[in-house]
């Protein structure tokens, strides 16, 4: 005979079972609800990103749909004549792409203009107001960048406006206001006792400055992002070294164009190129030009004179604003090995042709 006890022992043991067990099956829808989705869990490196490139047409277009991933290399690509004028006319099938020496075929295509939009730009002007610059020097600056930015209104468009010496300071953050704009080119002051440029560190900010306040696209296109450098050519103290700068703006798809001031330029003549792309009376290159930040990110170094100052800006927006973008997969085997692989573009014989990364 079973004892009263043992009874209720075992009553009190079924009961805290059936509780364990309605508590565990209870559990699970919420632990299901509360589970992080696999995508925000793993590493942008990890998690695949695909986006539509901008100008991708709509599902009633005739054009195929092309989806990019992170996996797809970008390079811009600006190609002039022998006179350095902008050479726009050109297709796919004039361009050729060499990874490690390989062919690999194009598979994204885009050009300054597509069904008449032309392509959308975000620009930094970085300046020097070192002690090295001359207050005239400083006083035509700004007219000369308020014509670069007019040159741009057909466009949708973003600048900021920077100034450095021996720090850097954002004058104006991101914005198509002209009259924000030229308040900001007349605070520009220059350091009259001024002892270091930090130009490589002022590049370094101002990419920083595109990649998290410009959008990586507008108007369902890429964005041009772009650093325009004015100073005298000569960096000292910067804290960023050429090489990293150059490889940060690989990174973050940003081309940096160069303009040396008559301050260095007339004290020194060779044999250069000027704003309208001929031979001339020119510096012979600065610490800043042979440090190639401008030719391994796919700008260019101009030199400016005593008479072609707006000119010379208006022509570099003519060249920041003319450049094709291509793009390819990379075998399987390179994407993620860690290993740096060289990049050549090549184009129709006789043309100069400039990339914006020289690999990845």
């Amino acid at each position: 005979m079973v004892r009263p006890d043992a009874r209720r022992a075992a009553r009190t043991l079924i009961v805290a079972c059936f509780f364990a067990l309605a508590a565990f099956f209870n559990s699970l829808p919420v632990a299901h609800s509360q589970q992080t989705p696999a995508d925000e869990t793993q590493t942008p490196r990890q998690r695949p990103r695909r986006v539509t490139p901008p100008d991708a047409p709509r599902k009633d277009d005739d054009d195929e749909v092309l989806r990019v991933d992170t996996d797809l290399v970008l390079v811009d690509v600006t190609v002039t004549d022998a006179a350095g004028r902008p050479v726009r006319n050109l297709s796919e099938s004039d361009f050729k792409i060499y990874d490690e020496g390989v062919e690999r075929p194009v598979a994204f295509f885009n050009v300054e203009r597509r069904r008449g939009q032309p392509r959308p730009v975000a620009v930094v002007f970085a300046v020097d107001v070192s002690g090295s610059m001359s207050p005239p020097e400083m006083e035509r600056l700004g007219s000369a960048m308020q014509l670069f930015s007019r040159r741009l209104s057909d466009r949708t468009s973003l600048f900021a406006v920077m100034s450095f010496g021996m720090s850097a300071r954002v004058l104006q953050p991101f914005t198509n206001d002209e009259q924000k704009l030229e308040r900001a080119f007349a605070r520009l002051a220059r350091e009259a006792n001024g002892l270091s440029t930090h130009t490589y560190d002022a590049v370094d900010d101002a990419i920083r400055l595109l990649t998290r306040h410009a959008p990586r696209t507008r108007d369902k296109r890429l964005m041009k992002r772009a650093v325009v450098v004015v100073t005298d050519g000569f960096p000292v103290g910067d804290t960023v070294a050429p090489k990293t700068v150059i490889e940060r703006a690989n990174a973050a798809e940003v081309s940096v164009y160069t303009v040396t001031l008559p301050s260095f330029s007339r004290l020194f003549a060779s044999r250069g190129v000027t704003a309208k792309g001929a031979n001339a009376h020119a510096p012979l290159p600065t610490p800043l030009d042979v440090s190639e930040l401008a030719e391994k990110t796919g700008g260019s170094n101009v030199y400016a004179t005593d008479r072609d100052f707006g000119s010379l800006f208006q022509t570099l927006a003519e060249e920041v604003t003319s450049s094709y973008i291509l793009a390819f997969y990379p075998p399987e085997e390179k994407r993620r090995d860690g290993r740096f692989h060289p990049l050549r573009i090549t184009g129709p014989p006789g043309l100069n042709i400039r990339q914006s990364r020289h690999g990845y």
